[in-house]
C-alpha cells in the first residue's frame, strides 16, 4: 500500500515532467539510463545521452521553482510584500512568516486542482491502468485550466506572436511554453492591482498626518512615528490580514 506522502512525491515528479519535455530535444522519445561515468565513448550517441541526462537533472533542480509559478505563489507573495511596505513595518512580520503564508494558502487554493490531477492522472498510473505518457497528458490538464482562467488574453498573444505560432483553435491547446510565461506575467499585474489599492489608505493617513506635523510646525519630527501607530491600529481595527486573505482567496474562485 502506497503511503499518503508516497503518493504526492508521484505526483510531483508526474507534474514536473511535462515542464522538463520542453526543455527537452523533440526527438528525445526514448529515455536513457542513469549511469553517468566520464569514460571515453566511441559512439556519439552515447555522449548525447549523457549529456541528455545532465540537461533533465538539471531542470529536476529547477522544477520546484518552476511549479510555485505554475500556481497562485506568485500574486499572494507578492500582496504580502506589498501590505508590509504600505504598513512600514520594515521586516515585520519576517520573510519567512509570509512565505509560509504565502505556501500554505497556496496549497489551498490548489487543493482541487491537485485533487483532479490524482483522480484522473496519478491514481490510475500507480494502479497501472494508464500509460506515463496518458498520467502526463491528463495531469496537465487541471493546471492549464487553472492558469488560463488567471491568464490576460493579451498577454497569451503576445508569446503566441513573439514564439511565432498560431493562435489555437481552442484554450485547451494553449503550449506550456506559451501559457506559464503569460500566467506568470498576468498574475504579477494583478497582484501590483491589488498592492495599489492596498497602498491608498496608508498613503493617505501619511499626508494627513505630515500636513497636521507641519502646520503645528513640528517639522524635525519624522512623521513615521506618527503615521506607523496609527497604520498599525487601523489595521488591527478593521481586522486587516481578514480582508486580505479573504480578497486573495475570492481573486481565485472560479467564476460562473
Amino acid at each position: 500500500m502506497i503511503s499518503h506522502a508516497t503518493r504526492w512525491i508521484y505526483g510531483f515528479f508526474l507534474l514536473a515532467i511535462p515542464v522538463m519535455l520542453l526543455a527537452a530535444p523533440a526527438h528525445a522519445a526514448d529515455i536513457p539510463t542513469f549511469s553517468v561515468s566520464l569514460d571515453g565513448a566511441d559512439n556519439p550517441q552515447d555522449w548525447f545521452n549523457g549529456i541528455k541526462i545532465m540537461a533533465v537533472l538539471t531542470v529536476l533542480a529547477l522544477a520546484p521553482s518552476i511549479l510555485i509559478m505554475m500556481t497562485s505563489f506568485t500574486r499572494i507573495l507578492v500582496v504580502f510584500a506589498f501590505l508590509r511596505q504600505a504598513l512600514g513595518t520594515q521586516q515585520a512580520p519576517p520573510n519567512q512568516i509570509l512565505v509560509g503564508l504565502a505556501l500554505f494558502m497556496t496549497l489551498f487554493i490548489m487543493m482541487p486542482v491537485w485533487q483532479k490531477i490524482d483522480d484522473t492522472a496519478l491514481t490510475p498510473y500507480l494502479n497501472e491502468q494508464i500509460t506515463q505518457e496518458r498520467a502526463m497528458e491528463k495531469a496537465v490538464i487541471p493546471l492549464r485550466s487553472f492558469m488560463l482562467k488567471q491568464t490576460r488574453e493579451d498577454d497569451l498573444l503576445l508569446f503566441l506572436q513573439a514564439s511565432n505560432n498560431e493562435k489555437p483553435a481552442t484554450a485547451d491547446e494553449t503550449p506550456l511554453m506559451v501559457l506559464i510565461p503569460a500566467f506568470v506575467i498576468s498574475e504579477l499585474r494583478t497582484a501590483f492591482e491589488i498592492g495599489f489599492l492596498i497602498y491608498i489608505p496608508f498613503v493617505v493617513l501619511d499626508l494627513v498626518v505630515a500636513s497636521v506635523l507641519m502646520s503645528m510646525g513640528m517639522m524635525m519630527l519624522p512623521p513615521v512615528m506618527i503615521s506607523l501607530p496609527l497604520k498599525l491600529i487601523l489595521f488591527v481595527l478593521v481586522d486587516g490580514w481578514h480582508l486580505i486573505t479573504a480578497s486573495l482567496l475570492q481573486s481565485f474562485a472560479p467564476s460562473g
